[in-house]
């Protein structure tokens, strides 16, 4: 069992308090008739919503340090904002710029590389990605030149790809793996949008030819870092997941207290209450995979990998199987276009494989744990 404050295993007073400032904040501007908007007119994101964040609740910048612009809170307070993002299915570069860019900048140990870029990123002026994660910069190689280091190769399936202004790139180098930065305006770079099946949270195909690109930090131990990063990203989206579940379980639960059949609420059939029963059962299971994995990080503890994939492959059925009696016990009109539960379902299909599938987690926790010969 993690050995740290019994504080980061929950929520604080003021926790609880940013919590119900974020609700509010979400369900006024965050409604999945925006989501659904948001869709049609094919945007990158609202930009009007995302300075909002910043400059009314200092999203983006909760967990930056106050040296370089931010709150200098922890990971547990993002996590919080992870959760009240993924009930209310927000549509922003949250996840890319907040967690995988921002994090990528805080471990690799470059301060001034943190100094450059980290206070846009607190400010909501400058949304952010990485690229070449999952393969520790395989498909990209980069190569020092008179004029600068430069870069070449794909990256596919890169979150917010189209529409982030930076990119930190993991590439291969004559001295192993390094992290660059791909400024925004770079030459040679070409986004092509996939098409994936949540377009709330848009992915690109990224193509880097001699690409100019500025160092960050020093070749070699990047493997360590983008490695940890991923984990970092798994956390938050285990948090994510949980608020979402939990939003379907009390949408369903409203429902049924209100759609009657045969004279009766049909909350009333002991069958629904079951199923109920049940799905909240699996929601608190995952809450507590997810809170483990938020506390490893916050407490920097070697325990990350194996909280990680655990919180990735509970969070993400659990989720499933909200979203799926979401729509189920909604019966005909929660296969509507009109109605969210099908814009929860896309999401949760969408988060089981990102970062890896359930069965690479457990292949994964397999090794970490020494069970892959037993």
């Amino acid at each position: 069992m993690l050995d740290v404050d019994p504080a980061l295993l929950g929520d604080t007073d003021e926790r609880k308090q940013l919590r119900e400032v974020l609700r509010d904040f979400f369900t006024e501007a965050a409604a999945s008739e925006g989501v659904r908007e948001h869709l049609a007119t094919g945007r990158a994101h609202d930009a009007a919503l995302w300075a909002r964040m910043a400059t009314e609740l200092g999203v983006q910048g909760l967990a930056i340090p106050e040296e370089y612009g931010g709150s200098g809170f922890s990971f547990a307070e993002l996590a919080v904002v992870f959760e009240e993002a993924g009930r209310a299915l927000l549509s922003a570069p949250l996840l890319s710029t907040t967690v995988l860019a921002t994090y990528a900048l805080l471990l690799s140990g470059d301060r001034e590389a943190c100094a450059r870029y980290l206070p846009g990123i607190a400010a909501g002026t400058l949304t952010a990605t990485v690229a070449g994660f999952d393969d520790d910069g395989g498909g990209i190689r980069a190569a020092p030149g008179k004029g600068g280091w430069t870069g070449s190769g794909t990256a596919d399936f890169v979150l917010d790809g189209c529409g982030a202004d930076l990119i930190i790139v993991a590439a291969r180098t004559a001295d192993g793996a390094g992290l660059f930065a791909c400024e925004p305006g770079g030459e040679g770079v070409t986004r092509t949008a996939r098409t994936v099946l949540d377009g709330a949270r848009p992915q690109a195909l990224i193509t880097f030819a001699d690409t100019p690109l500025i160092p960050i930090g020093q070749p070699g131990n990047t493997a360590a870092t983008t490695g940890r990063v991923l984990d970092i990203g798994r956390a938050a989206l285990a948090a994510e997941q949980v608020g979402g579940s939990a939003h379907a379980l009390d949408a369903s639960v409203s429902y049924v207290l209100q759609r009657r059949q045969f004279g009766r609420q049909i909350g009333s059939f002991q069958a629904i209450k079951h199923r109920l029963a049940d799905l909240l059962v699996e929601i608190e299971a995952a809450r507590s995979a997810a809170v483990y994995a938020v506390a490893c990080v916050t407490a920097s503890s070697p325990d990350l990998p194996v909280a990680a994939s655990t919180a990735k492959v509970v969070c993400s059925g659990v989720y499933s199987r909200a979203t799926a009696e979401y729509v189920q016990l909604h019966g005909g009109i929660g296969f509507t276009w009109e109605h969210p539960a099908h814009l929860y379902l896309r999401r949760a299909r969408a988060a089981e494989v990102l970062f890896g599938t359930a069965g690479d987690h457990r292949a994964r926790l397999g090794g970490l744990l020494g069970l892959n010969g037993l």
